[in-house]
């Protein structure tokens, strides 16, 4: 597996593990940059990761700017999800979703990456299923982004 692949199955489950934790309210995005790192750190750890790896690195960055983005990210989700609320999607699903979303609308990572990883991250993680339902949404994202794109040029 690649360091980046490692990478995003570590954010993600950083997301995931966030999703127990008991943040609501205003304050949702500061409260969740301040206890991400803990989590993640107690992740690589026991992946046996080193904390000034690239892995990482990569890591930290997808959640934090996935956290700094989220309401952007989540309305992205929400508009492209068809009938599903953010609290209908399985909570391993819409993770995976909340770091590819990210990638898309905010890394220059090629599209056709970010959906592949993050169909063989959903593969390895959740059920066929979530799958098809990943790519679903991460398709149609990429579709609106790539019109809205060629529409500013």
């Amino acid at each position: 597996m690649g360091q980046r692949r490692k990478a995003r199955e570590i954010a993600i489950q950083t997301l995931y593990a966030l999703d127990f934790a008991e943040i609501q309210g205003e304050f949702r995005e500061y409260a969740l940059l301040n206890e991400y790192p803990e989590i993640m750190l107690q992740l690589i750890e026991s992946e046996g990761i080193d904390s000034t790896s690239s892995v990482y690195a990569f890591a930290n960055e997808l959640v934090k700017n996935a956290i700094i983005n989220i309401d952007d990210v989540e309305s992205e989700i929400v508009k492209h999800s068809d009938n599903w609320s953010l609290a209908d999607i399985a909570h391993l699903d819409r993770n995976v979703l909340h770091i590819a979303v990210y990638e898309l609308m905010f890394t220059d990572t090629p599209p056709a990456v970010i959906i592949n990883e993050a169909l063989e991250i959903a593969k390895k993680f959740s059920s066929e299923a979530s799958g098809k339902f990943i790519n679903g949404i991460l398709d149609a994202v990429n579709r609106e982004l790539k019109t809205s794109s060629t529409t500013l040029r």
